[in-house]
């Protein structure tokens, strides 16, 4: 497989004679993602433009579209529009188009804290509703496959937190392993919200209920869905 090169595509670019790039939101494995201008509304899109070294017969791009798409009643995923076509490089490229969600990356928030790490009553909250989009997803017999914190999409709304989960990845056909590896990461974003390794012996016991030192299997043992997590965080005691 050749090595993968980057686009960097400059802001006014036209792709498809439909949208023209703003700028790059982010980058990852299969592609990289910008926001664009649809310029027949005006209407602001992400586009996630594949690499085609990682999207061998368009495989991926299908996959991430179709699964979207089955998903689309899930509220915590990004709502899939459409697919088209692009040269770049002398080479076709795909380009999926969806919504333009606003908000930042979880690691972007965190930033902003005292220390780079959210204290325990608000990092819970922001788990409890990531684990309750979990659940819809799973309730679905779906998962997402590659949950980690450049994966999640957050913004603040009063005293709430919007999310939105992006990047589904593709680990074969839904089963109980990917949804309680689901479990596992999700665990795995509390622990590193609230400080990690470093601060974790200082956290309170709802902290550690929840993280139980990250080991996967008691994780899975006390919640092997996301829905048993959701209820454990509904009703403990501080």
């Amino acid at each position: 497989m050749s090595r993968v090169r980057q686009y960097d595509l400059v802001p006014g670019r036209v792709l498809a004679n439909q949208y023209q790039v703003v700028s790059q939101i982010g980058r990852g494995y299969e592609g990289e993602v910008y926001l664009v201008r649809e310029m027949l509304t005006g209407a602001r899109r992400a586009a996630k433009i594949f690499y085609p070294d990682r999207n061998p017969r368009n495989n991926a791009a299908t996959h991430y579209a179709k699964k979207l798409e089955r998903l689309r009643d899930c509220a915590m995923l990004i709502q899939y529009h459409h697919a088209v076509q692009i040269q770049l490089r002398g080479q076709p490229v795909s380009v999926l188009i969806s919504e333009f969600v606003e908000g930042m990356l979880l690691p972007d928030l965190v930033s902003q804290y005292r220390g780079k790490r959210m204290p325990a009553h608000e990092a819970l909250t922001l788990i409890r509703t990531m684990a309750a989009g979990l659940a819809e997803l799973h309730e679905k017999r779906e998962y997402h496959g590659d949950l980690h914190a450049h994966n999640v999409l957050v913004r603040r709304r009063g005293v709430h937190f919007d999310v939105k989960l992006v990047d589904l990845y593709d680990r074969g056909r839904a089963n109980r392993y990917h949804i309680q590896q689901d479990v596992c990461d999700i665990v795995r974003i509390l622990y590193d919200l609230v400080g990690g390794r470093t601060h974790y012996a200082n956290q309170p016991d709802v902290i550690k209920k929840v993280c139980l030192g990250l080991k996967c299997s008691l994780i899975i043992q006390r919640y092997p869905t996301a829905w048993h997590l959701c209820r454990h965080l509904d009703t403990f005691d501080w």
